[in-house]
């Protein structure tokens, strides 16, 4: 009942002939406020009420710190418990896609369909003139999720854009990110409509589609393994799944239930390869010594974890106008949610960021490491402009201005691995954060960046100092110090079970994200994405599974 899970279940469903019965671990996310007020996301991750409350091992690059994992434990995955930014990525990011696994259908191109399908961009809550904000060219207004730009204005937007015009260069001004050409500053873009959250769950299993009666949902429902259930064409078939529910009548009974044409697992890229190894599809070698008896053997379940780490350079500011004021003064809070709950306007509509920028390397800062970058018009960081500290822990008092610091492309691979045999403990993840000097480089001059920019004239008598730790990051091994000791993820793990091309050695599933070795199982969620996109992930996800759902309809012909 994911990001990927809901598309697949709406999209089968629109076939009256097809049953789909979606499967959710947590519970649902209907009348949740803290879900559907965009402001109040950084109550949601890491560590709210709706989260499956990971921690990573150990990280290196951190220090040897574990840090908190966050993962949406309800409807809509984390959709639901996500920032709510919506950005596509680079073109070159779907072209390596599509040349990785041999598969044109997933390059940039032919993938403008889906995105079309998707989106339904819709105008800001509060109507502002968004002309020179965004390039209506390259969006969709008939689709599903709501996708808008920010909703009501931050008293530090001029500054944003004179800075840009100043400083000029990697921070020039871009019309729209989501054209496939990403490098610049613009204004951000966010899954958002009607001052609320649009969700995979709000959006694809909106009450008209539930009331579909061959689509079905249950939350509370925790899959443990798909189950082997014979062999066909020479394969092993695994069209069962075995779930323990919420529900009083059966609580503490494992189910299990039999998909009459396929099992789609949509679990995310730390769900996902964990079941496949509690039932027996992984690294043989590991499955015996986790106490796990090997079924099918598919080494990469697990491995090729890439995920985005994220760091935090924050200054103190002279005005009193910032998000800090929102967050601790109770009295105010109170005024701006009554006026959501009232019109759905103010300043909960937004998300905690106002501006993105995409930025690469120098050649010189680049030198002769090969560029992980799917290709040279593409980002290796992107920083996010915040009106006050956009993350938790929020700050009790002063105010600030922030930037988030993002490695797109790191080189860092990761592993998600087991526990114990006992498919309900958490499993063992290690995203591998800064754990190679080519992130820790990028993670450094992405500091940088935000240093410099809020030392554009635009901003003199506004910044006041750097402050957290920042104001000692003043060469490249403090710098690199300072990282070490905040850096922590924006959560947006994928890979876990990459695709790769039909016939190849590695990976874990086909072009058609149909699992390899394995017949009735197909996997659609951010685990199938070889290479970490130059996004927060949820758009990819989405189109994602718009197609997996062409892909499946057409291995189904009626």
């Amino acid at each position: 009942g994911g990001n990927a899970g809901n598309v697949v279940a709406n999209r089968l469903s629109e076939n009256p002939q097809t049953k789909v019965l979606v499967l959710e671990a947590g519970p649902s996310d209907e009348g949740e406020v803290e879900i559907e007020v965009p402001f109040l996301c950084p109550r949601l991750s890491p560590g709210g009420p709706f989260d499956w409350n990971y921690t990573t091992t150990a990280q290196t690059g951190l220090g040897g710190r574990s840090i908190p994992y966050p993962r949406g434990h309800v409807l809509g995955g984390s959709s639901s418990t996500n920032y709510l930014l919506y950005t596509r990525g680079s073109s070159e990011d779907y072209d390596r896609y599509a040349s990785v696994t041999g598969d044109q259908g997933w390059s940039w191109n032919s993938m403008q369909q889906y995105f079309r399908k998707n989106e339904k961009f819709t105008p800001p809550q509060d109507g502002h003139n968004i002309t020179g904000q965004f390039d209506p060219t390259v969006h969709g207004f008939n689709g599903i999720t709501s996708v808008t730009l920010s909703g009501f204005p931050s008293p530090t937007d001029g500054r944003v854009m004179n800075a840009s015009a100043e400083l000029g260069g990697d921070f020039k001004f871009n019309l729209d990110y989501n054209s496939g050409s990403e490098l610049g500053l613009s204004w951000i873009q966010l899954t958002i409509g009607g001052g609320m959250r649009s969700s995979s769950s709000s959006a694809y299993l909106a009450p008209s589609f539930l009331a579909r009666p061959n689509l079905h949902v249950v939350v509370g429902a925790e899959v443990s393994r798909v189950i082997k259930t014979g062999v066909k064409d020479g394969l092993p078939t695994f069209n069962s799944v075995e779930f323990r529910s919420d529900n009083v009548v059966i609580t503490g009974t494992l189910i299990q239930l039999t998909a009459s044409k396929e099992v789609i697992l949509s679990a995310g890229s730390v769900g996902t390869p964990h079941i496949l190894l509690n039932s027996g599809i992984g690294d043989t070698q590991a499955l015996t010594t986790a106490g796990v008896t090997p079924l099918v053997d598919l080494p990469d379940v697990g491995e090729n974890l890439s995920d985005h780490p994220f760091g935090v350079a924050a200054f103190t500011v002279s005005s009193n106008n910032t998000i800090d004021t929102l967050n601790d003064n109770a009295v105010l809070m109170n005024q701006a949610m009554q006026q959501w709950e009232t019109e759905k306007t103010g300043p909960l509509v937004n998300s905690v960021a106002t501006h993105l920028m995409f930025m690469r390397l120098n050649g010189s800062v680049l030198g002769s490491n090969p560029d992980p970058a799917p290709g040279p018009n593409s980002p290796h960081y992107e920083l996010l402009v915040a009106d006050g500290i956009p993350v938790p822990p929020l700050p009790t008092k002063g105010n600030f201005i922030a930037g988030g610091a993002v490695v797109l492309n790191p080189t860092s691979r990761g592993s998600i691995k087991l526990k114990s045999s006992n498919p309900f403990d958490a499993p063992i993840i290690d995203p591998a954060l800064l754990k190679t000097d080519f992130d820790r480089v990028v993670m450094r001059e992405a500091i940088k960046s935000i240093k410099k920019f809020y030392a554009a004239s635009a901003w003199a008598g506004y910044v006041t100092a750097p402050t957290g730790g920042l104001e000692d990051a003043v060469d490249d091994a403090s710098i690199d110090e300072y990282n070490k000791n905040t850096t922590q993820t924006i959560f947006h793990p994928v890979g876990t079970a990459s695709m790769s091309a039909k016939g190849a050695n590695g990976g874990v599933v086909d072009p058609d994200l149909r699992v390899k070795k394995v017949g009735g199982l197909r996997v659609v969620d951010a685990s199938v994405i070889p290479f970490i996109p130059s996004a927060h992930p949820q758009a990819v996800v989405y189109v994602f599974g718009e197609r997996a759902s062409d892909l499946i309809k057409a291995a189904y012909p009626q």
